[in-house]
């Protein structure tokens, strides 16, 4: 089964839940990882099954990274908050940088999450 990481700042779990809401057929038929908090929202509001890592400054970011660049993961939608600044941004760039390294999709807002599912549906379905 493919792996789809979702993750989102602080300022961006509504919009996660909306755009989840919206997707909730088809991300049920994916393996979920997901930062505690927002995997915790995922769970707890939606039902859905979501392993959850360490809250993303905790070092959830990380543990997600790690899982990219083993393979483990292939797509992460991210709904970052460009507008505020993160005390651990570092760990946010290396995760990009490992998708990028890895050639992992990646979606940073919700436009670029659904074409990213649209994709990953019709790969699931060849």
């Amino acid at each position: 089964m493919q792996t789809i990481a979702l993750i989102a700042h602080d300022k961006k779990k509504e919009d996660m839940l909306d755009f989840a809401s919206h997707h909730k057929e088809l991300l049920s038929r994916f393996h979920l990882v997901a930062t505690r908090t927002t995997g915790t929202l995922l769970k707890d509001k939606l039902g859905l099954d979501v392993e959850t890592m360490m809250s993303g400054p905790l070092g959830g970011d990380q543990q997600i990274g790690a899982l990219v660049a083993t393979e483990k993961v292939q797509y992460v939608i991210f709904l970052r908050d460009p507008l505020t600044s993160q005390p651990h941004e570092p760990d946010i760039n290396a995760l990009l940088r490992l998708c990028d390294v890895h050639n992992v999709p990646l979606a940073t807002n919700r436009k670029s999450g659904h074409i990213l599912l649209e994709y990953a549906a019709k790969k699931l379905d060849a």
